[in-house]
């Protein structure tokens, strides 16, 4: 293709299931636009059409048009759209330390009968180097749609009554809670199940966009003793 320029597209959710990939080589005639890459996407995988509407992009992790100009070399985040969590469920990003029993107190409502945590902490062996703490760093809009994608997730799985998901920023030390989530459900088993689906989900999800480097990752700097 004469004047052509290269895009690497990085697809999520659904969109990425669709295409059957999460990365994707594309060529696009110079000069090109958010809405030609998609349209060479969709010529690659046409199934990706009936979506077009409601998926969001970003573009070397800034939010972006359908008109915006494309340069060689970009990086193309087609994102899903969001699944909204109920008007109860806590969907937050902090950079204070994680309240867990404010969090509890805030979800659990007289119809459950259950209440399942996840507590993921700061140790001090990651991958097994000492280490004396951690740091995260991420684009705060774009990791709380990926976060409320996961809740959405998660109730249309299982019958539960609410759903809190909550990630810490900034340094945390060795102990600290780096992400909590905490399912309400009338009964354990469902909130065993949603609570491991939902960190899973979010480990997957959060490893991904570290990988593609794009707006919603969560970057983690470690200082090693």
């Amino acid at each position: 293709m004469n004047n052509a320029i290269k895009i690497t597209a990085l697809l999520f959710g659904q969109a990425r299931e669709t295409a059957g990939a999460a990365q994707l080589e594309i060529e696009v005639a110079s000069p090109a636009t958010v809405a030609a890459a998609f349209a060479a996407l969709v010529a690659a995988h046409p199934k990706l059409a009936a979506m077009e509407r409601s998926l969001l992009f970003a573009v070397n992790e800034e939010y972006a048009s359908r008109e915006q100009a494309l340069n060689d070399g970009d990086r193309l985040a087609v994102l899903p759209p969001v699944s909204g969590g109920a008007d109860d469920d806590v969907i937050e990003i902090t950079r204070e330390p994680i309240d867990i029993p404010g969090l509890r107190a805030r979800l659990l409502a007289g119809e459950s009968g259950a209440v399942v945590i996840f507590d993921g902490v700061a140790r001090n062996n990651p991958k097994g180097r000492r280490t004396r703490f951690l740091e995260y760093e991420g684009y705060e809009a774009m990791a709380l749609k990926t976060m409320t994608q996961i809740a959405g997730e998660v109730r249309e799985r299982w019958s539960i009554n609410r759903v809190g998901i909550v990630h810490r920023l900034g340094r945390i030390e060795i102990t600290e809670s780096s992400v909590v989530i905490l399912i309400t459900s009338a009964h354990r088993g469902v909130a065993f199940e949603a609570c491991r689906y939902a960190i899973d989900r979010l480990k997957e999800l959060r490893t991904a966009l570290i990988s593609a480097a794009v707006t919603g990752k969560i970057d983690v700097r470690e200082e090693i003793a």
